[in-house]
């Protein structure tokens, strides 16, 4: 319906407005020829810079298809590169003929309408059902607008769950539903939408002012990486050409910001600046407590040089029937290591069979295609079968089980159920870090899986344990 409305609305204000051509080019060029002399080629790509970034809103779609790129077809750059093309091409040539017919029929703005409405009522008044088909062709406009505002809850939840693997935002953030979407992600950009819109109370200006603000630091941050990538490639045969268009692109971004900036300060830029670096503060200050929590777990590791490194002559064969002590593990390190080791301090003889459990769960980061899914399960594979041997060096009968899933706790949930048909008396353990002094926000930051899973397994009547694992933090003062 867009596509056909809008067809006939441009080739109707083309064409029923013919005559207007000369006088259009005549008005133009005595209207050049004033504006250079009054405010001069510098005014005038000023008023450029000026009307690029408000329509800087423009960019969603190509921002869209480069955060979606990993999920596109093979060849993903081949594919993504014709899609910008098709879409770029499509919006110059519509925005194109759209101002072209403002000009023609002499458009002008009205309280309450959009250009596009004014033109429509028109261009449309003469026809049979003409206010019907203005009505339409509006209306198919806000029906895509809305579609085309989803884009946000698909792309950015995806941003902040790649973040999130990197330690920029707690790490639940990376984890995808049962759906494939990032459920927190969805949350927490709803609900700060809702809050914007609260705030601006539904105003065009206030919000295309906050969008063009950060959408051009977005792109001044994007080419100055790409700046820093080619400065570290330079024998690359790409060098020059990459580093020229690079830096055209960080200048032109650079001048759009600063300008969008000192123009509309007052008109809530203002707003935008302390949001968008209070953003930016908290990510910061949550990478930082990741970074010191990884370093001080990294003693754990100690404990791997003094195992046994003598592998057995023959390992132990697993008793079905005898008790089984089941460990939910990640990624070898002294971390796991540390919760068997406890195991056989806290029930010394007791456990005959030591089982490993993992969950290969796909995120955001990895939900690319199947040789990525392969390779979350070789690493999970991997890890598992270290563990297995370490508790053999030990003199212990062992093996592991695993899964690949898109959530981890549920995934561990099935895992589990499974492991205690097969052996009938084992008790499941599953590790929690335990910080000496307990702060609000290190809830938030390191999630409650262990509880989740000990709840959901205990209800369906089987029996676990939550293992702590000290996190000494440094001494102060």
């Amino acid at each position: 319906v867009f596509v056909l409305t809008h067809i006939l609305l441009l080739l109707d204000g083309v064409f029923t407005h013919s005559n207007q051509f000369a006088p259009l080019a005549q008005n133009f060029q005595g209207g050049l020829r004033q504006d250079m002399s009054s405010i001069g080629i510098f005014g005038i790509l000023l008023l450029f810079f000026r009307a690029y970034s408000l329509g800087g809103g423009t960019y969603t779609g190509i921002e869209a298809v480069s955060n979606g790129i990993q999920i596109m077809r093979e060849p993903r750059v081949k594919t993504g590169k014709r899609t910008m093309v098709y879409m770029a091409t499509s919006l110059a040539f519509t925005a194109g003929v759209l101002f072209l017919c403002y000009a023609l029929v002499g458009v002008m703005p009205v309280a309450g309408k959009t250009l596009n409405a004014v033109l429509a009522d028109n261009l449309f008044a003469d026809w049979p059902l003409g206010h019907t088909i203005a009505f339409i062709t509006i209306f198919s406009e806000g029906a895509l607008l809305l579609v085309a505002a989803q884009a946000g809850f698909v792309d950015g939840p995806r941003v902040m769950a790649n973040m999130a693997v990197d330690s920029w935002l707690p790490h639940r953030f990376a984890q995808i539903s049962d759906r494939l979407t990032m459920q927190n992600g969805v949350v927490l950009m709803g609900a700060a939408s809702f809050g914007t819109l609260l705030y601006t109370r539904g105003d065009i200006t206030a919000l295309v002012t906050m969008y063009s603000i950060n959408v051009f630091v977005t792109f001044s941050l994007s080419q100055a990486a790409m700046l820093r990538y080619w400065w570290g490639h330079r024998s690359d045969p790409g060098f020059k050409r990459g580093t020229a268009i690079h830096a055209v692109a960080l200048a032109m971004c650079l001048a759009i910001l600063t300008g969008s900036v000192y123009e509309k300060f007052g008109e809530g830029g203002w707003v935008t600046l302390v949001v968008t670096g209070a953003v930016v503060a908290l990510c910061l200050a949550i990478r930082s407590h990741y970074r010191t929590v990884q370093e001080n777990l990294r003693r754990l590791n100690e404990i791997m040089s003094a195992l046994p490194s003598q592998q057995p002559a023959e390992p132990k064969a697993l008793d079905p029937k005898a008790p089984t002590a089941v460990l939910l593990v990640g990624s070898y390190s002294g971390l796991g290591i540390h919760q068997l080791l406890s195991v056989q301090r806290l029930f010394p003889g007791h456990y005959r069979n030591f089982v490993f459990l993992s969950v290969g769960v796909i995120d955001s980061a990895a939900m690319k295609g199947q040789e990525e899914v392969d390779a979350v399960e070789r690493q999970t594979r991997s890890s598992l079968e270290k563990y297995v041997a370490l508790a053999r060096r030990l003199g212990l009968a062992a093996d592991f089980r695993m899964a690949v899933g898109t959530e981890a706790v549920a995934e561990a949930q099935r895992l589990c159920l499974a492991v205690g048909k097969e052996f009938p008396r084992a008790l499941f353990f599953a590790g929690k870090l335990v910080f000496e002094r307990e702060r609000w926000y290190q809830r938030i930051l390191h999630n409650e899986t262990a509880y989740q899973l000990q709840r959901r397994l205990q209800f369906a009547g089987l029996n676990a344990m939550v293992l702590p694992v000290r996190v000494l933090e440094p001494a102060t003062g």
